[in-house]
């Protein structure tokens, strides 16, 4: 006997088999797409940490000072930090820090090699021309992160020297306009801008206050011009060091490492012109602490280390009229002063052609006029946001970036 349903029951249970395919069909999806979901994350996880959270490039073993208060504060809250050096002796290589690992990486275009196939979550760097020469983006890099070198103009770096950089830490309000006017001009997105502070320069005073210091006898005079057509060596020669030493002083004269690479044969000329002696010495240390602390002024040009020297010391300085060049620098899209030759008259006195045979009454009259210790304090304000925190502030950055870092990963 055959069964027999009539179309009204047979339409019902059609649809009632069409609403449990269809529910059934609406499960399995879910599920999929669930376990898919699941499994991306887990890879997106797995892959973020196979990254290694931060890296830290320096192109030169002068810039572990820079790093090292950074790194210390890093390695007391437990953060790995992998740091690459271009240079075989580098003091991180050496460092104490067991969150700390120093890696020798080759030396130019050796290390640049190695830095454009990197795999990590943040690159922290104070290297300027990413993505510009022949340091290029890694495309397993998350975010790229710039910190200066100096106290000063973050324009005098050559044409679009932080352009590709995710985010800046800067030590001064007029910096964050500098980079807001360049990003507007180039057509740039916006940068993240940390208001940080000079985690080195801080170093600086905390060695300086504890160390014994001793008066000198005789006035020492630090020459430390930066390098470049619009410094001191090449718009002087050996002038500066001849009338130098006409005067009662000792000198000590230290190049801009820069100067021993690109100016080796002018160097090389400038020594056997004025070789060493009683009264004059030529400085090459990695460190520039003790040139800085034994002398009583500087003479140099725009170079950053003025702002060390004066700021940190709290010592008088004597820059020289180089008539500086702006065309090779991010300085040259900016229709403004720097804010360097803004500072330089506040904090000391300027040398210049028609006036360099009077450089010892110069030099007298920075050392007793109280007018140029009281600016010193104005301009220590404008360029040394968070005196004595920026380490702390770095590493809180760092950190709370990895992590936002690190949870974006999660959600994709």
């Amino acid at each position: 006997m055959k069964a027999y349903i009539d179309p009204g029951t047979g339409s019902m249970l059609f649809a009632i088999l069409i609403g449990i395919f269809g529910a059934a069909g609406f499960f399995f999806r879910n599920i999929i797409t669930k376990l898919r979901f699941a499994l991306s994350a887990g890879k997106n996880k797995e892959l973020m940490q196979s990254k290694q959270p931060l890296v830290i490039f320096s192109d030169d073993k002068r810039y572990w000072k820079n790093f090292e208060p950074i790194c210390r504060e890093l390695d007391k809250r437990g953060f790995e930090v992998t740091y690459m050096t271009a240079s075989q002796d580098d003091p991180v290589l050496e460092n104490p820090y067991p969150n700390i690992h120093g890696q020798f990486i080759g030396s130019g275009n050796k290390a640049f090699a190695k830095m454009n196939f990197l795999n990590a979550s943040m690159v922290l760097s104070t290297t300027p021309g990413l993505d510009v020469y022949q340091w290029k983006r890694s495309k397993n890099v998350d975010y790229y992160i710039h910190i200066p070198h100096a106290a000063s103009d973050i324009t005098i770096y050559r044409m679009f020297g932080i352009d590709y950089y995710d985010s800046v830490m800067v030590s001064g309000k007029y910096q964050i306009d500098q980079i807001r006017k360049l990003e507007k001009l180039r057509d740039l997105p916006a940068k993240e801008i940390v208001l940080g502070g000079l985690p080195y320069m801080d170093e600086m005073v905390k060695r300086y206050t504890a160390d014994k210091i001793e008066e000198n006898t005789v006035t020492t005079v630090l020459l430390a011009p930066s390098w470049g057509k619009s410094a001191i060596f090449s718009k002087y020669g050996g002038k500066i060091i001849e009338e130098l030493l006409k005067t009662d002083c000792d000198i000590i004269i230290r190049p801009h490492p820069q100067s021993v690479i690109s100016e080796k044969k002018m160097l090389d000329k400038l020594m056997a012109e004025f070789p060493e002696s009683d009264r004059l010495k030529w400085n090459f240390d990695n460190d520039n602490y003790e040139a800085l602390k034994i002398s009583d002024i500087m003479i140099s040009d725009f170079s950053g280390v003025i702002f060390d020297f004066t700021l940190v010391y709290d010592k008088p300085v004597i820059y020289a009229d180089t008539e500086f060049d702006k065309s090779p620098y991010d300085a040259w899209w900016l229709d403004e002063p720097l804010w360097t030759f803004t500072a330089l008259p506040r904090i000391g006195a300027e040398l210049r052609e028609d006036n360099i045979e009077s450089i010892s009454e110069i030099i007298e009259d920075c050392l007793h006029d109280p007018k140029y210790s009281a600016n010193r304090a104005e301009v220590r304000k404008e360029t040394w946001e968070n005196y004595g925190k920026g380490a702390e502030i770095a590493a809180d950055y760092i950190i709370e970036k990895y992590n936002d870092l690190l949870e974006k990963q999660e959600e994709r």
